[in-house]
């Protein structure tokens, strides 16, 4: 039994962080379902800019979809959605063979949406109509404006992903959307028991944020220098281990038992950006101390395989909940508000993924120019 499995069995599906069309055509991703390395994928613009742009894979699709006077966006939907079909149909057996509790793949909205909750709103809504298959998620950013648009698609029907939660009070917002959401569906009589939903936490990219900020205190010597270099590379799992007690908490309520009773899931907590940016830090950190049940943690490449290799099993991700808030607060004793720390990586985050895509419709266009 490999290390996802013996996760698998304490109550977190490993999701793939990746996905191209080479490893749907030459079998690399049925053999990892097969395997039981994978228990869903999640796609995003970045991911989806590198697959379509630094490799050959697309271009003989690309071709006659350019000489058919399709526009770069158009040709990337049609494109996107043609791999997230073939992987989600790859994903059914298992999404069946768990009563809809795995076998997961997300496709996000166009991310220079994030802002716009109505435009959000009508895109999840025609991808899910598109894709036509049971076992999709389609991501929403939790910005203040995507917020209602995720209550109102899980009102709709819609599995969501909910993407790029940095901070708890965010986070808490995302999981009322939710039980709002399917308690609007209850509301109108429909019924809730097949709908699934996410909630991704990122992870590594607040101690990157964090790191800088204890490095700068470091630098620049004094009293509080010895304290900020006890702090590093401790913020983002005690912010992670602090968010899955606040989960704990919401869904172990009264108002969750009563969406319970009528066939409701809980929305588990998605560990993303677990992938370590620091070498000095082990490459299964962000793995290793958020193991815990109804979780999911999704993994690019190198930390799937350093994971497989090396990954330890055991519970951690309820270890040491006082030191976690206590590291918190010792951040701020030091002037490192998390409640800034996480405003900043919202920011950039959606930033990132608008940029991603703004370069991925670029080198698309480029590449319809040269087939004119």
């Amino acid at each position: 039994m490999n290390t996802s499995q013996r996760l698998a069995e304490m109550g977190q599906s490993i999701w793939y962080d990746n996905i191209q069309r080479g490893m749907l055509e030459n079998g690399e991703m049925a053999g990892m379902i097969a395997r039981g390395e994978i228990r869903g994928v999640t796609s995003n613009p970045s991911i989806f800019m590198n697959a379509m742009t630094k490799t050959g894979g697309y271009d003989a699709e690309l071709v006659p979809l350019a000489a058919a006077g399709h526009s770069a966006e158009e040709i990337f939907w049609e494109l996107a959605v043609e791999d997230i079909c073939a992987a989600i149909d790859l994903f059914r057996p298992l999404h069946e063979a768990t009563n809809g509790g795995d076998g997961f793949v997300s496709l996000e909205v166009n991310p220079v949406l994030a802002h716009n909750t109505a435009a959000t709103l009508s895109q999840a809504k025609s991808l899910w109509q598109r894709v036509d298959r049971p076992n999709l998620m389609v991501k929403i950013p939790a910005t203040l404006e995507g917020v209602p648009a995720i209550t109102a698609a899980l009102a709709e029907g819609i599995n969501v992903n909910v993407t790029l939660i940095f901070s708890r009070k965010r986070y808490a917002e995302v999981m009322d959307a939710y039980l709002s959401g399917l308690e609007q569906r209850v509301a109108a009589g429909k019924p809730i028991d097949s709908i699934a939903s996410v909630a991704s936490f990122f992870v590594s990219r607040v101690d990157t944020n964090v790191d800088e900020r204890l490095q700068n205190i470091i630098s620049a010597g004094g009293p509080q220098a010895d304290e900020a270099a006890n702090l590093l590379g401790k913020a983002a799992i005690a912010n992670a281990r602090l968010a899955y007690a606040d989960y704990k908490q919401v869904f172990d309520s009264e108002r969750f038992a009563r969406l319970k009773a009528a066939g409701a899931r809980v929305q588990r907590p998605l560990w993303a950006s677990t992938s370590t940016k620091n070498p000095a830090y082990s490459d299964v950190m962000y793995v290793d101390e958020l193991i815990g049940p109804d979780t999911v943690n999704t993994v690019p490449q190198n930390t799937l395989i350093a994971l497989l290799d090396h990954g330890t099993v055991q519970p951690t991700l309820e270890q040491g909940l006082d030191e976690a808030q206590a590291v918190i607060d010792r951040l701020a004793a030091l002037g490192i508000a998390m409640d800034d720390v996480t405003a900043q990586l919202e920011r950039e985050g959606v930033q990132s993924f608008a940029d991603a895509f703004a370069a991925l419709l670029a080198s698309l266009e480029k590449k319809v120019a040269s087939t004119a």
